[in-house]
């Protein structure tokens, strides 16, 4: 039997090289079959539950894009006044629907301090709706709503740090994870499975070929690229302290990363935005290298 097929079935209707399918496929296994899922609307929503059929073998609960986490949060109260502990419930949603439009609900949830789990898919645009340009869409990338133009060179804000946001929520667990990397991911999963007795929130990237314009057997290439750039740091919170859990020894140019990517390929020239590009990339790590190293818990400075 293939990764994560007793929970996620093929036959579902992703496009190919979908990193959120594969995504999707270790998560599921990772949770095992004591899971309820509540799911935002989005791409993988779309694509795996055209009705009568599911590619889902687990509970599953198709909610608007808003608010995956209030339900997730209601399924888990209810199932305690019937006396179950143990069924885990799972909030899933892509960038829009949790780092943008669903947020709010994010947020009341980790700040109740609610017994869920929150996975958040990143495909980094609103993959489902047209490419347009999200909180999660990086510096520089250019979707429909933030076209490159020689004025304004794609998006110009820096990407939205959810992790991190629900660190300052006081989550109890926070991760980063990448498909990559697909033993860390489980890990984590299976880490945020165990625990209970408040939120965990892992963020995990999730290419997207159509959106991104890559070649779809690239897909697993790009996303070790964005860890061994320095771009997608994967690292996890426990009770407020940081574990960066992967350090490339030596990190390579972004522009490897983003001369594969079409949405990028406008920054190739402008040495400019690469070399600020970078530079955040570096005070980010020091800045979270310091964290770790002096053993700063992050939850005494809410």
């Amino acid at each position: 039997m293939g990764i994560g097929l007793k929970q996620f079935a093929p036959g579902h209707r992703t496009c190919a090289g979908c990193g959120s399918a594969i995504v999707f496929r270790h998560v599921l296994e990772a949770l095992g079959n004591d899971v309820i899922i509540c799911q935002a609307t989005g791409c993988m929503e779309v694509t795996t539950t055209p009705y009568p059929e599911t590619s889902f073998k687990v509970p599953w609960i198709h909610v608007v894009f808003e608010n995956a986490a209030s339900v997730a949060s209601g399924v888990k109260r209810a199932l305690k006044a019937q006396g179950n502990n143990h069924t885990r419930v799972v909030a899933m949603g892509g960038d829009g629907g949790m780092i943008d439009i669903g947020f709010g609900a994010v947020s009341g949830a980790l700040e109740r301090g609610e017994d869920i789990i929150i996975i958040v898919y990143d495909t980094e645009a609103y993959s489902n709706t047209g490419l347009q340009r999200s909180g999660g869409t990086p510096f520089g990338a250019s979707t429909t709503t933030s076209p490159a133009g020689k004025k304004i060179p794609g998006k110009q804000e820096w990407k939205k740090n959810i992790a991190m946001l629900a660190v300052m929520h006081g989550a109890k667990y926070v991760a980063t994870a990448n498909p990559a990397f697909w033993a860390d991911l489980q890990a984590k999963v299976k880490k945020a499975y165990k625990l209970e007795g408040g939120p965990r929130l892992i963020h995990i990237y999730a290419p997207c070929p159509v959106g991104w314009h890559v070649e779809p057997s690239k897909t697993i290439k790009v996303a070790r690229l964005a860890v061994e750039t320095g771009l997608w740091m994967l690292y996890e919170v426990e009770e407020g302290k940081l574990k960066i859990n992967y350090k490339p020894k030596e990190f390579k140019p972004v522009e490897d990363y983003f001369k594969l990517q079409g949405r990028f390929k406008h920054l190739l020239s402008r040495k400019d935005i690469m070399e600020k590009i970078e530079s955040h990339i570096k005070e980010w790590w020091e800045t979270m290298e310091k964290v770790e190293e002096e053993g700063v818990n992050l939850l005494k400075m809410i």
